[in-house]
């Protein structure tokens, strides 16, 4: 299994029409070959002290694939370039971690 956190960060004030967009493409790639979960979060007010602040402009994405191949099919899938092409304008940045149970 692959594990995968992608942090999102979006144009300032432009996080629900992010969601929106984002919530869109949600069932074409839960229906993907190989995806075990797939969906977006964001920040919680805690109070715990180790905790940053909550980051207004930021969507975490959680995300288990099958194995790397069902990742990689993701990536280039038809879905996701009409989903990319859509939020341009609203994401001002993308880190991604692949990650393997430990």
């Amino acid at each position: 299994m692959i594990h995968v956190l992608a942090t999102i960060t979006v144009a300032s004030g432009r996080r629900d029409a992010f969601l929106a967009e984002f919530h869109r493409v949600v069932p074409a790639v839960l229906a993907e070959d190989g995806c075990l979960a797939y969906g977006p979060a964001v920040d919680v007010p805690s109070g715990i002290p180790i905790q940053p602040a909550p980051r207004p402009d930021v969507v975490v994405v959680i995300e288990q694939w099958r194995d790397l191949p069902a990742l990689q099919a993701h990536l280039v899938a038809p879905h996701m370039a009409g989903y990319r092409e859509r939020v341009k304008g609203l994401v001002a940045g993308v880190q991604l971690q692949v990650l393997s149970p430990a």
